[in-house]
């Protein structure tokens, strides 16, 4: 087996997928990206084993790491990106520097501590409530 085909096939994922990193706004697209990427390394792995004839397959057994690996990452990366779905509204990367915390306003009231009218206790974030749509 030639070693170029593969080679060429591994370095075009992965650039596809870095360009998908550098330039994508959007937190789904980018862990889609990521796993591209992952996956062009799995194949360079896997074409390196077959080439050198390694008898441990030892580019075989890194590629199972990898894929429990990437599974282990989309679920936590996904996990995450839903819950800043729900709580922001948009997937967007570049407004994720809202997350970071600071000094919150103290709550003034009980009603506020209860998170029914003011800002949460824990996060000192307002709470958003769901506004319904409407037909036009």
């Amino acid at each position: 087996m030639h070693l170029v085909y593969p080679a060429v096939l591994s370095a075009l994922l992965f650039c596809v997928g870095l360009y998908g990193v550098l330039a994508r706004r959007n937190a789904i697209l980018l862990l889609m990206s990521v796993e591209l990427m992952l996956a062009a390394v799995s194949l360079n792995l896997v074409a390196f084993d077959v080439w050198l004839r390694d008898e441990a397959h030892a580019g075989q057994v890194f590629t199972l790491f990898l894929i429990a690996l990437a599974a282990a990452e989309i679920g936590i990366g996904l996990a995450i990106v839903l819950l800043v779905y729900r709580e922001r509204g948009t997937s967007a990367v570049d407004r994720l520097r809202d997350l970071r915390d600071g000094p919150g306003p103290a709550p003034e009231s009980a009603e506020d501590r209860d998170g029914r009218d003011g800002p949460d206790a824990a996060t000192g974030r307002g709470r958003r409530e769901p506004t319904e749509k409407t037909a036009p």
